[in-house]
């Protein structure tokens, strides 16, 4: 028994020891041939893993995806699994080492280098056929058009196309640790165990450095000259306000070309007194819309500064109702929830926005979360300190509304639900982010038994959430003033995203889902994360209702939340056709 032990540990010996003394006599004869066959093989262990990945990533997410989306979703994922692999493999390896039967014969290790690729293409062809099934059924939920089989299958070949360039990449880097730890050897004398340890730390120092610090910053610079670029320019047909109750006109203290391409949109669009009148049927008053641009003063508090002065030269604070809306990075306002607004309050209504930064909404998300909020706690301060100095039988109604990037800023200048009633007559955030403090607090707080797609807070006597016109009656319970509503929907990815899907599974992921989202979607590690991520640029390109596309749900919302007097629910419907006609007229250039 030991005798034919010791002959199979002396046959394995020396057929390792025939490999080795192959492969080196290859490498001395062809050393550039054996340098690229190096650089070209692969793990087949870490390909197994990658077709996993793969296959995981091709289950339906929050939003349907086309070829490319999930071609570049797949191939960063394919990348991942084949790192993980590769690791599992090494330990493995490690593990088995001292086992008889390891490693197995060279036929076997051939056959199952040749059987891994094949069984992972079948594989992922097969998955394709069946997630091309299921992105239709996720289109056909939110009534948008599906995609085919056919051209989903275009996919697998963008997928490796990414995954290869991310893993040629890897090992680049690899090879650079690689030749730091060979100098360090030659010229410091170095033990090569710390030489390999050390040389991989600097080039990950340098590498973090480069990113976090010269190309961060270096993008971020170049990309403000770029929307700077933009900001300069006006929309086709948007003219300079004539009205002394908007900004940018003659009589305004922000001059027009000082209030950006957002700005202007806001103050150079909207309804007139006499359009408001033929459309509710009553004589109305011209709708007061206040604005700062970037560029209209020096400092945040010299934009501050104006933003006052135009609402004391508009005489904003003897309007019915004063909204302030915090705005997205580039002052972004949605012109249809601000058209909303004079409708409903028939132009007795002033709108007060400013722009903070030259960045569209997911930039800043990413790079300048704190002065989104900095900035909308200072407008909400400036604001509010103004409107308390008006005698209070003078005083509008004062109210918040915020979308998407804007609910990070205006929660920036509230620590509570009670600084909020004790500050505003009411606030309306549609599409909040998951990073939203308040938001968060609150979700992670809701009742016992509720979800956190469709929380309930406190019984919803002051706070609700809502995926849809008839969610926001829900609980039917005293729901009391001054009232706050967060409209959300269970397939918005900017209201789901979070850098936590790579490692944990959210609540919202565990319990059943939302009205349009499959049930079909499920957890894993890394790859939910780089699923939702790729959601995000698609957010609002889904038709209304799902996703971050909210259409009229936000009248409703805003119908909640202010309570007209003598509203009926016949004139939210004629706000709502007329909205819908606008918009149709609009067209895609909204």
């Amino acid at each position: 028994m030991v005798g034919s032990q010791v002959d199979r540990l002396a046959s394995i010996e020396a057929r390792q020891g025939r490999i080795i003394d192959a492969v080196t006599e290859f490498g001395d004869r062809h050393p550039h041939t054996a340098q690229v066959w190096g650089a070209l093989s692969l793990d087949f262990t870490g390909i197994a893993f990658a077709g996993l990945f793969f296959c995981w990533s091709l289950t339906p997410s929050l939003l349907p995806r086309d070829w490319l989306f999930q071609g570049l979703v797949g191939g960063i994922n394919v990348a991942i699994g084949y790192g993980v692999g590769c690791a599992v493999g090494w330990v493995g390896n490690r593990l088995l080492a001292r086992r008889p039967w390891w490693p197995p014969p060279l036929p076997v290790l051939r056959a199952i280098k040749v059987a891994v690729p094949v069984a992972v293409v079948l594989a992922s062809l097969v998955a394709l056929v069946f997630a091309s099934r299921q992105q239709r059924q996720l289109a056909a939920l939110m009534n948008a058009e599906g995609t085919t089989t056919s051209g989903y299958l275009r996919t697998l070949a963008l997928a490796a196309a990414v995954a290869l360039t991310l893993i040629a990449t890897w090992r680049g880097l690899r090879e650079l640790a690689g030749i730091v730890a060979w100098q360090l050897v030659r010229r410091l004398r170095m033990p090569p165990g710390a030489a390999r340890s050390l040389g991989a730390l600097l080039v990950v120092l340098v590498v973090f450095m480069l990113i976090d610090g010269v190309l961060a910053r270096g993008a971020y610079a170049g990309l403000n000259w770029v929307f700077g670029i933009q900001n300069d320019e006006t929309r086709p047909g948007v003219t300079q306000p004539l009205v002394p109750e908007k900004s940018g006109s003659p009589e305004s203290f922000a001059a027009w070309d000082t209030l950006g391409y957002q700005g202007r949109d806001f103050v150079g669009r909207g309804l007139d007194a006499a359009e408001l009148t033929a459309i509710n049927g009553a004589p109305a008053r011209e709708p007061i819309r206040v604005y700062s641009g970037f560029e209209t003063a020096d400092t945040p508090e010299a934009r501050a500064d104006v933003v006052i002065d135009e609402l004391e030269r508009t005489d904003a604070f003897d309007r019915e109702v004063l909204v302030i809306i915090p705005t997205t990075g580039t002052g972004w306002v949605n012109p249809t929830a601000a058209m909303m607004m004079e409708l409903v309050h028939n132009g007795d209504v002033a709108l007060v926005a400013w722009q903070y930064s030259y960045m569209p909404s997911w930039i800043s998300f990413l790079a300048d979360r704190e002065k989104a909020a900095a900035a909308g706690d200072m407008l909400i301060d400036r604001v509010y300190n103004r409107w308390l100095a008006q005698s209070a039988e003078h005083r509008p109604k004062l109210y918040v509304y915020g979308e998407s990037l804007g609910t990070q800023s205006g929660e920036g200048a509230f620590d509570t639900v009670a600084a909020i009633r004790d500050t505003v007559d009411g606030v309306l955030w549609v599409g909040p982010p998951n990073s939203n403090r308040l938001w968060r607090q609150l979700v992670d707080r809701r009742d016992p038994g509720t979800t956190e797609v469709e929380p309930v807070y406190a019984d919803g006597l002051v706070v609700r959430f809502a995926d849809d016109r008839e969610s926001i009656g829900e609980p039917d319970t005293p729901w009391l003033f001054p009232r706050i509503l967060y409209l959300q929907h269970a397939s918005d990815p900017v209201v789901w995203w979070s850098p936590d899907l790579i490692f944990s599974r959210p609540d919202w992921l565990s319990e059943p889902p939302g009205p349009d989202r499959l049930p079909q979607m499920r957890w894993f590690p890394f790859v939910t994360f780089w699923q939702v991520s790729a959601d995000l640029t698609n957010a609002a390109g889904v038709p209304d209702g799902h996703g971050h596309n909210y259409g009229t749900t936000v009248l409703d919302g805003w119908i909640a939340v202010t309570a007209p007097a003598g509203w009926t629910e016949a004139d939210t419907e004629r706000v709502r056709f007329a909205l819908t006609v606008i918009d149709d007229l609009q067209g895609p250039e909204k």
